[in-house]
């Protein structure tokens, strides 16, 4: 009777509050493992980035582990609500969009789009506007489709806005000639550049506005969030988070409010 009745209360305050997720020692990281420098495989095939090895610190304070496990970008709802993956932890910006499904942790690094082009590309370049009559491309599920799909008159002015599973998809789209243009997160572009300054070159225009970047959890993961990014801020606090800042980008470009 005790067993039953223990078990009662459990599955309640589950129901309640969502504490069921802090019992846990495996939690799993959805990542989209194609996100250089962020979360991405290097040459032998292993998940390595800058927001992995905030995580495995993260993991190793809490005394708990995180697996990772790539997901198509475009399915993070499915993903973070089924329960296939416990946490978003990918360079995933705080939007509108996907606080109907996830809440998050406080930013912890700013974000924008701009855009890359082939390095023999003459053309111009000042706004969004300027895109009339191009092949504009994108990661499907980004921010930046969102932010074109919401302005359709915009849209409907490009030649075509194509969108890829993944920004490595994107990139060989744009180095082939499927796409002119291509709309991609400032760090990543920037990353890019550095490997291939000889096919591509930036054009330093915002396009949409200036995100954030934050950890992405299930809506009623309230103290498992709280956790994590209590962690964080210890480790922001120590100088521990601008030492990986510094690995990968070699600048502290953490942004987050302890």
């Amino acid at each position: 009777m005790k067993k039953i009745f223990a078990l009662i209360l459990c599955l309640t305050l589950m129901v309640f509050t969502g504490c069921g997720s802090t019992t846990k020692k495996t939690f799993v990281i959805g990542i989209d493992d194609e996100f250089a420098p962020m979360t991405f495989r290097d040459e032998n095939g292993e998940i390595v980035g800058f927001d992995i090895d905030l995580a495995k610190e993260t993991a190793k304070r809490m005394g708990v582990t995180f697996e990772f496990k790539p997901i198509d970008w475009d399915a993070k709802e499915q993903e973070i609500t089924s329960g296939n993956v416990d946490i978003i932890w990918s360079a995933c910006d705080i939007i509108n969009e996907y606080k109907e499904y996830m809440i998050f942790s406080r930013p912890y690094m700013n974000n924008r789009q701009i855009i890359l082009a082939r390095k023999d590309d003459a053309t111009t370049i000042r706004s969004e506007s300027d895109f009339a009559g191009k092949i504009v491309g994108t990661q499907a599920g980004s921010n930046s489709e969102t932010h074109i799909n919401e302005i359709p008159k915009l849209k409907e002015t490009f030649a075509a806005f194509k969108t890829y599973r993944s920004f490595k998809d994107a990139f060989a789209a744009l180095g082939n000639g499927e796409i002119e243009f291509l709309i991609v997160d400032e760090i990543a572009a920037r990353y890019k550049l550095k490997k291939s300054a000889d096919k591509f070159k930036l054009i330093d225009v915002t396009v949409g506005p200036i995100t954030k970047f934050g950890i992405g959890f299930r809506k009623n993961d309230t103290e498992l969030r709280d956790k994590v990014q209590d962690v964080l801020g210890e480790m922001v606090k120590d100088g521990t988070a601008k030492k990986i800042s510094e690995k990968w980008f070699q600048a502290n470009l953490i942004n987050f409010k302890t």
